[in-house]
């Protein structure tokens, strides 16, 4: 009989402790999502986001090399390159951030022969550690665009 009286007020007393401490559950903690739109990248028309923002992660959309306002393509591979980094740079800072906040970059290109240029590119544009990063070829992106990049960027408060 006392050990049940001695286990039944050890269960009530891990009650009034757990009770009394100020914790939140994952699902007590929210996170509003926001729209990031920065007018130094080529804005859209079309049914998407430049970035979208929900606690410290940051998902930026894929960026071509247009040039805002004018939405022309750069002449050469590697402007057109370093122009996509640049108009990420740029949703990155409406964002809060900035390229070196990027964890993950997903980078589509036209033709693998541009691989060593965009490597290139990137040099000027991150330093070490760089961001983990896929690298595909498609078929075709729009407007005919040769590169499109996208990523993912976790802020530090």
């Amino acid at each position: 009989m006392l050990n049940k009286l001695l286990s039944g007020l050890t269960i009530l007393s891990a009650v009034v402790l757990l009770a009394s401490c100020n914790y939140q559950t994952t699902s007590e903690v929210s996170h509003k999502t926001v729209a990031i739109t920065s007018k130094n990248a080529p804005a859209t028309n079309l049914p998407l986001s430049q970035a979208m923002r929900n606690g410290n992660l940051v998902f930026l959309s894929g960026q071509l090399g247009f040039a805002p306002g004018t939405m022309t393509l750069e002449a050469s591979f590697e402007a057109e390159a370093s122009r996509v980094f640049t108009n990420l740079q740029a949703v990155a800072k409406e964002a809060g951030g900035d390229l070196s906040d990027m964890v993950k970059l997903n980078i589509y290109l036209t033709d693998l022969n541009n691989f060593e240029t965009v490597n290139k590119v990137m040099q000027q544009h991150f330093t070490a550690p760089y961001p983990a990063r896929t690298t595909i070829q498609v078929a075709a992106l729009p407007k005919n665009g040769n590169i499109e990049v996208e990523g993912i960027m976790v802020l530090t408060d």
